[in-house]
């Protein structure tokens, strides 16, 4: 491994164009999460093409790629997620969505790409010493039961063991080429929360006769926030928001029910187990109160994603070798987003880092557009995060 060669964003240049059509093919054909089927084929294709070894199917449509160069005995894992959002596109490109209610609202095919251009260049240069597998995961949009959970239950790493993982996610609101980090706590954990309240139906001229759910549900919306004011420690930071109510279909109808739909976030374990518990108390107390009965659905969803010190704090210095350090954020403020790559972070060492996406729409949004020009920023850091990472111990 030649230490004075390390990838630059010139090495990658001539990668650019075709990753660009990549990118934008994959973003015509978006697959949903347990879908990924054209995807996974095109990318075991592309992974098969540079000699990589390629092993399919796991954890669903999860490919990994694996390559070995010289004698070095250490391995790294770099991960890119594949699966797009069940949203109708509105971005007007001309390669927009040809799947009508799917779009890759969230960047994925941004991130597949520009993991599969770092495998291009690390076949082509070979400057480093050790194992890199690449791991290109399905389902991480899901909420639940994900692809990093089952890829981890389907021996992952027991598989293709890595000393350390990574991961990026593109961030819009930051310039293209800046690269943001933290260490510790990074990203929420989040659940999700489903009511039903069982009152008792019938006219609306006679609600002395009733148990108005829709009451109990209207007032629950605003008791549900004093435990954030009330019972969770002013300096943690969590989040209870309601995004669903449905009840009724008639003006003149007092229904038998009323459903809520929450989405409950924390950034630590204690204040998750406490958000839990007084969740489910107040909801059945409350609706006891009103003569009412809840029933509590509660779904785990992902944890919190924990940067490990270390992993984070050569991950960071990579990037600013590779950027310079006026375009890099080392301590960037929590994401209340969750991201199931916290799943790989508790079994290896490793780092999740946000790649900046330029003034784009927002994630999640049916206008958001992946930022093409981001593309050489991602593989040239890949490539060159490898290149530092293994490094001939002898």
């Amino acid at each position: 491994m030649n230490n004075k060669n390390l990838c630059t964003i010139a090495d990658v240049a001539d990668l650019e164009a075709g990753l660009r059509q990549i990118r934008q093919h994959l973003h015509q054909h978006p697959e949903l999460s347990n879908e990924e089927s054209k995807t996974a084929e095109l990318v075991a294709q592309k992974l098969h093409d540079l000699g990589f070894e390629v092993a399919t199917g796991i954890g669903g449509y999860g490919v990994v790629g694996s390559l070995k160069i010289g004698n070095g005995t250490r391995s790294i894992g770099i991960r890119a997620d594949m699966d797009a959002l069940p949203i109708h596109e509105q971005t007007g490109v001309a390669y927009a969505s040809q799947q009508s209610g799917k779009m890759h609202a969230c960047g994925h095919d941004g991130h597949t790409a520009m993991l599969l251009g770092a495998a291009a260049q690390l076949a082509r240069s070979r400057n480093f010493s050790g194992t890199v597998h690449l791991i290109f995961q399905p389902a991480e949009e899901i909420g639940f039961n994900s692809g990093a959970e089952r890829m981890l239950a389907e021996g992952l790493f027991d598989r293709f063991p890595c000393d350390a993982v990574y991961g990026l996610h593109n961030h819009p609101g930051y310039p293209v080429g800046k690269m943001m980090f933290r260490p510790g706590p990074f990203m929420a954990a989040c659940d999700t929360v489903n009511i039903t309240i069982h009152g008792k139906g019938g006219h609306a001229a006679r609600p002395h006769m009733t148990v108005d759910p829709i009451l109990v549900a209207s007032s629950l919306v605003v008791a549900l926030q004093t435990i954030i004011s009330r019972n969770i420690d002013p300096n943690e930071t969590a989040v209870i928001t309601i995004g669903s109510l449905h009840s009724g279909h008639a003006a003149n109808v007092i229904p038998d029910t009323a459903r809520l739909e929450m989405s409950v976030r924390s950034f630590d374990d204690g204040v998750r187990k406490t958000l839990e518990q007084r969740i489910r108390t107040l909801v059945s107390h409350h609706a006891e109160g009103y003569g009412a009965r809840a029933e509590i659905d509660y779904v785990p969803g992902y944890p919190v994603l924990v940067n490990h010190q270390h992993e984070t704090a050569f991950a960071t210095q990579v990037a600013q070798e590779l950027l310079g350090i006026d375009n890099v954020v080392a301590d960037l403020a929590p994401i209340s987003g969750s991201e199931d790559f916290a799943y790989f972070l508790q079994h290896k060492p490793g780092c999740f880092l946000r790649l900046g996406n330029g003034n784009s729409a927002v994630l999640h949004n049916p206008g958001y557009n992946f930022n093409d020009a981001s593309l050489p920023f991602g593989v040239a850091y890949w490539t060159r995060l490898v290149e530092r990472y293994l490094v001939d111990q002898a």
